[in-house]
């Protein structure tokens, strides 16, 4: 097969030195490159399998693919966003050895080819980002689905494809929901959302925040990150929800709660962060301020009426770089940040390195747990383990020299006891 399809091989020693940053920064993946990858390691438990990874291919990415493939694996990969492949991270795998097929700005059919090129090399393992790389396997290409042992699911979108297609009975294969990892939603959705979001919408529109309202569409934990980073900067912060519970939740953690009607003349900025389509439509930037910011931090660039909003505008321009401009009928203008595109890695770096650190560690103990237990597993959507998850705290309290204390004995039984 082809060993890679990229911009520019001549980027490598770039992105060499921005994946040794991270590198620097990444504790975990570390740790693990060094017990199961280092020469003194003993046999490699990745020896022999193929894995085939899609997730947003920048330094922290690239990482973990030198890490499993450290440790023996037979590495293709894409990326699993356009905007968001970088082509200097890209040429430097490359360089190394390992199959990549992904360019920046790539046509949505260049795109799908990448991914089909990525799954030529008939994996037994899927690491993925959304859901494209099981997608196709479902799909156009289900003959390479026979050699799939299980895979690993990065996103909450992700996550509700797979249980769709478990509902409906067609998932061929185990898939593990490393979203759903404490180690990985609770820190990576939260706090790395949080940060990378408001990275994105600060460098590209130079503006500040504080005085502004914002509303998040939204308050699973990605919108709980969007919306204490708002906050903390100093803005009024709106939640839209369509859960009760949660819409609850926000309200007592201090957010005004109302419909995206409700908000849509209010906000100065939008971020949408559901997972679901169309949660902002042409109706409701027709009641927005002119010059109001839109940004979309779900996976597909779908939560922005992106399609609505290029037929419906009378004029469309670059106000700045990574930010579109549309001049609705009656002179109102919107600026679109990233096409609608995941905002904060498609124009900018995405998460902190640390904090990718525990989702990347769970992505590689996850993939060894199919390893481990290669077909004892059901054609379903599966948990992390408990064991993998407290590895993985443990593993990242002791990098910051943190302990914490123990149950006694007397404790136990205490906690244990009906009594």
């Amino acid at each position: 097969m082809k060993q890679y399809e990229i911009r520019d091989i001549g980027l490598a020693p770039s992105g060499k030195q921005r994946i040794e940053w991270v590198r620097n920064n990444m504790p975990l993946l570390s740790g693990l490159e060094k017990k199961y990858g280092s020469p003194d390691a003993g046999k490699r438990p990745f020896e022999g399998v193929r894995i085939s990874l899609s997730i947003h291919l920048e330094p922290k990415t690239a990482y973990l693919c030198k890490t499993l493939a450290a440790a023996g694996a037979d590495m293709s990969v894409t990326g699993s966003n356009v905007l968001s492949t970088q082509d200097d991270t890209a040429a430097a795998l490359a360089q190394e050895g390992i199959k990549v097929f992904a360019v920046h700005g790539a046509s949505e059919a260049d795109y799908y080819r990448h991914i089909e090129m990525c799954l030529a090399h008939k994996p037994n393992i899927i690491i993925d980002d959304g859901g494209d790389l099981v997608g196709m396997l479902h799909g156009s290409r289900p003959d390479l689905a026979e050699n799939v042992w299980g895979g690993c699911e990065e996103t909450t979108t992700g996550i509700l494809r797979l249980k769709a297609m478990e509902r409906e009975g067609k998932l061929k294969f185990p898939m593990i929901a490393v979203n759903d990892a404490r180690c990985k939603h609770l820190f990576d959705n939260r706090y790395g959302t949080g940060q990378s979001v408001w990275d994105s919408i600060l460098r590209n529109t130079n503006l500040i925040i504080a005085a502004k309202t914002v509303v998040v569409a939204g308050y699973g934990w990605c919108g709980r990150g969007i919306a204490m980073r708002a906050a903390a900067l100093g803005a009024s912060v709106i939640v839209t929800e369509i859960d009760p519970v949660k819409a609850i939740e926000a309200r007592m953690d201090g957010y005004q709660v109302m419909t995206m009607t409700e908000a849509a003349p209010l906000g100065d900025i939008f971020v949408s962060a559901t997972g679901c389509n169309k949660v902002i439509t042409l109706e409701h930037m027709a009641l927005m301020k002119d010059r109001a910011i839109l940004a979309n931090a779900g996976h597909f660039n779908v939560e922005i009426d992106m399609d609505g909003l290029e037929a419906r505008a009378a004029e469309r321009y670059e106000a700045r770089k990574n930010i579109t401009a549309y001049t609705l009928p009656g002179g109102k203008t919107i600026h679109v940040i990233a096409e609608g595109r995941l905002v904060n890695i498609a124009a900018a770096d995405g998460h902190p390195a640390e904090i990718m650190d525990m989702s990347f560690a769970v992505q590689f103990l996850s993939a060894m747990f199919i390893l481990e237990n290669r077909g004892k597993l059901k054609n379903a959507v599966t948990d992390v383990s408990s064991e993998i998850d407290s590895v993985v705290a443990a593993g990242k309290l002791a990098a910051w020299g943190i302990g914490i204390d123990a149950l006694t004995a007397e404790q136990e039984q205490y906690l244990n006891s009906w009594e």
